[in-house]
């Protein structure tokens, strides 16, 4: 689902603790986009990722909505990236959001069962889709939903953050400036290391 403007304070608060939570143990998908700093990849991650602040249930949603924010096509999306790894370990490292996704989750739910007789994991795609759209654009958005639209700001925020701070998110940027080598690329000139060939600037 496309977004509307990401809050640049807070996402500079997140980058700034995503390169600590590289250094956790528990995921099983989420890497770090630096991971190879530090020979991370060494690492052995566990088959299952174990919530460290929701529960189950809870997690389950965090996870079907990162999903639905940027979902897998014809590249990976944040299931693939474990972008509900990130958002757990990060809520539950900071206290700062943990009253807010807690009580957004259970007002989706509850959100749910008034508009559709269903918790919002029993819904189909399409229904999940359909109700989330006025919370995620403002021309769509309707009376007495804020709370939703908070949570929901407040959950793509988390997600497009987790995602592209991933390898995997990362590498879906395709922008050679970013590309990381294990060595500084060689000039491609081996004949002429005084590049003689090349126009001479202008003065």
């Amino acid at each position: 689902m496309a977004g509307q403007g990401v809050q640049r304070r807070e996402v500079l608060r997140i980058l700034g603790t995503a390169a600590a939570a590289a250094q956790f143990p528990g995921f099983s998908k989420w890497a770090f986009a630096c991971g190879h700093i530090g020979n991370a990849r060494l690492q052995i991650k566990p088959a299952v990722y174990r919530p460290q602040f929701f529960t189950a249930a809870e997690y389950a949603r965090v996870e079907r909505l990162a999903d639905i924010i940027i979902p897998s096509d014809d590249t990976p999306g944040a299931k693939d990236a474990g972008v509900a790894e990130f958002i757990d370990f990060m809520v539950a490292s900071d206290p700062a959001p943990q009253y807010s996704f807690r009580m957004g989750l259970a007002w989706l739910n509850s959100h749910s069962e008034q508009a559709a007789g269903k918790r919002f994991l029993d819904l189909t795609l399409e229904q999940q889709t359909s109700l989330l759209e006025p919370l995620g654009f403002k021309d769509k958005a309707r009376p007495g939903a804020e709370t939703g639209r908070q949570f929901f700001r407040l959950m793509r925020e988390y997600t497009v953050t987790g995602f592209y701070t991933s390898e995997i998110g990362f590498k879906a940027l395709d922008n050679p400036a970013l590309k990381f080598y294990a060595a500084s690329p060689e000039c491609p000139h081996k004949g002429d290391p005084e590049h003689l060939h090349l126009p001479q600037a202008r003065s």
